[in-house]
């Protein structure tokens, strides 16, 4: 029996078990194993011959995977926000490889990614899917492209195709430190109180995967689901633009109960709705930071500032600059968010907030 097989048996057999507190302990062994499976599923090399354009080199800060099903407005989008001519048709499948394009916004360079439409069991390959999920898996940024004139099925029908290979939207990785061992067994430990984890659980798990000697520290109330993910360790954890296209086909009613809905943006790309909305909430959805260098008794240099991620530090600005500098550095002067007063003198751990200044004094 092969591995897709095995995936549609279990969760044939889950389908079928009623949830209750009763069947909670076996519904989890049973999603243990279903996680095993599909991480052999993802790791299996396909025997067919490689997809066009699926390995797209990474270039400029940050990368944002465009995915959808087909004819929701990805290429439309490509086309509009970067200057690539990408292949836009009301057929579906138009786009049958990944298209890159380059985008600057806020002085950073973000690379849109325009991959094929996926379809319904794209995770074990139906179609190109396979192909398409796992590059995802490469952005920093899945910008979920929905039709808003279609059944609201699309997001969740998505979003279980890239649960499938490890990819978890809005979500952060779970507080346990997990950690596998030569000898000594299996130590479980959770510092606070637990509404579904188990010892019980956590041993017959680990046993399951072979695994007789680890240590477990569980930080915070955490799912079986949080627990299998840590144990099975191939997760990515993306933040998920949900981006709902051709709000100019629906009524204003129904606009405004889509835009309320959480990570959520209305756009209708072809009518240049909302788009300023749209390149700015990628932008704080990228968690990307701006920040400004000047020289001593000089102006800032506003035309070309530092691109980083949130929660950066001084140490990290050192770093982009050149990292001699590293070497001779004595403190930094910081005006902006981040300072207590203007400028405040700190040192290389001091944390860093977008569109501040920042001088390095050396030694």
């Amino acid at each position: 029996m092969g591995i897709l097989e095995r995936i549609a048996e279990i969760e044939h057999e889950m389908s079928r078990t009623q949830k209750n507190k009763a069947t909670e302990y076996h519904l989890g062994l049973l999603k243990g194993k279903l996680a095993r499976l599909r991480a052999e599923l993802i790791e299996t090399k396909s025997s067919g011959p490689k997809g066009e354009g699926f390995d797209v080199k990474r270039s400029g800060d940050a990368r944002v995977a465009l995915i959808g099903f087909p004819s929701v407005g990805k290429s439309t989008l490509l086309s509009t926000v970067t200057e690539t001519e990408a292949a836009v048709s009301s057929i579906d499948f138009t786009t049958l490889q990944a298209t890159p394009g380059r985008w600057e916004y806020n002085g950073a360079v973000i690379q849109l990614l325009d991959l094929p439409g996926i379809i319904e069991g794209a995770s074990q390959g139906i179609g190109r899917g396979k192909q398409v999920v796992s590059t995802a898996r490469t952005a920093d940024l899945i910008l979920m492209m929905l039709d808003s004139t279609k059944s609201h099925l699309q997001r969740p029908l998505l979003e279980k195709e890239l649960e499938a290979v490890g990819i978890r939207l809005n979500k952060h990785t779970p507080n346990i430190y997990y950690k596998v061992k030569t000898g000594g067994g299996i130590s479980y430990n959770a510092t606070c109180k637990q509404s579904e984890l188990t010892e019980k659980f956590v041993y017959n798990l680990l046993h399951q995967y072979r695994i007789f000697n680890a240590e477990v520290l569980v930080r915070e109330d955490v799912t079986i689901d949080d627990f299998i993910d840590v144990v099975v360790g191939n997760r990515i954890y993306l933040p998920c633009l949900y981006a709902y296209n051709k709000i100019d086909a629906i009524t204003i009613e129904e606009v405004d109960r889509i835009a309320r809905e959480d990570h959520t943006v209305v756009v209708s790309v072809e009518k240049d709705l909302n788009m300023d909305t749209l390149k700015e909430s990628i932008w704080q959805s990228l968690n990307l930071l701006q920040v400004y260098t000047k020289r001593h008794g000089e102006y800032p240099d506003f035309s070309d500032g530092l691109i980083m991620r949130t929660g950066a530090t001084v140490e990290d600005a050192c770093r982009e600059i050149h990292k001699s500098l590293l070497d001779t550095f004595k403190y930094a002067l910081v005006w902006g968010k981040s300072a207590k007063h203007n400028p405040q003198r700190v040192g290389l751990s001091h944390p860093l907030c977008n569109e501040d200044v920042i001088e390095i004094v050396r030694k």
